[in-house]
């Protein structure tokens, strides 16, 4: 099945500045995010970015570069704008991977991908995976969805999603604990990685923000909101945090750092 992975990258990060560009055990993250896509079964990968210095990185280490403008009010309208540069025609299927993911699975990828291929009816796909603990629940950074018995999304939330009544009056407080047994296997993460229509995206940009995603700040719930359909699937392996906080940056530089000792050991005994 034929796609396009696009990487958003934007310079500018108000908790990490120049976050595409900093150094992860000899490489630029972009440089990592990049080769994850590159070893998927994607047609094609490019970086789509708005700042030079991120532009002469990217084309240095061999990736295909667009230049979209820097007023985006959200990565999905940087999407639109590169698949347009790019040609694109609307049936095409874009898997957007995010320029802060440098351990992204590329089964991931193609999960996603061949998900929305397989589901003609939706517009959009995207991944989960379960919540086993309350701190997971409670925080709203984490994004928690639900959906039909046919797996398309009936809503997604930063509170805790479905409420359950004969357990959440009091072990909510309980924020280090894990979710009682009855419980697991009903809470979904959402995981931040999206297949989408060429089409899709070209009405996305002339829609209006939705209530529920201004409430919420959820792009994706624009999409719900004008009755289109996104398919979500338990991803097919594990997915790694990606690179939001400086915390986050020097757990993978040392993740990172480990494997290359451990690759480098290996290799002097063989």
């Amino acid at each position: 099945m034929a796609f396009t992975v696009i990487i958003p990258a934007r310079y500018a990060s108000s908790r990490l500045p120049g976050k595409p560009l900093l150094d992860l055990a000899g490489k630029t993250m972009l440089e990592h995010v990049w080769h994850q896509a590159c070893a998927s079964e994607a047609q094609r990968v490019v970086i789509a970015t708005d700042d030079t210095r991120v532009q002469e990185v990217a084309q240095g280490f061999g990736a295909q570069v667009v230049m979209t403008r820097a007023e985006h009010p959200s990565g999905t309208d940087r999407l639109q704008e590169a698949a347009a540069l790019l040609g694109l025609s609307s049936h095409e299927v874009v898997v957007n991977v995010q320029g802060d993911e440098p351990l992204i699975p590329p089964e991931l990828i193609n999960q996603v991908a061949a998900n929305l291929a397989q589901h003609p009816q939706a517009s959009m796909a995207t991944l989960s995976e379960p919540i086993t603990q309350v701190r997971d629940l409670l925080n709203p950074n984490l994004v928690k969805l639900v959906t039909n018995q046919q797996q398309y999304a009936l809503y997604f939330s930063r509170s805790p999603l479905p409420w359950a009544r004969d357990h959440f009056t009091a072990p909510l407080a309980l924020s280090d604990q894990p979710l009682p047994e009855s419980c697991l296997g009903q809470f979904q993460r959402h995981i931040g990685l999206y297949a989408y229509r060429v089409a899709l995206l070209d009405a996305y940009v002339t829609w209006p923000i939705a209530p529920l995603e201004a409430i919420e700040q959820l792009e994706q719930l624009r999409v719900l909101w004008q009755g289109h359909q996104i398919h979500v699937a338990p991803a097919c392996t594990q997915h790694p945090a990606g690179i939001d906080t400086q915390e986050d940056y020097q757990r993978v530089v040392a993740y990172l750092l480990e494997r290359q000792a451990s690759a480098s050991s290996c290799s002097s005994q063989s």
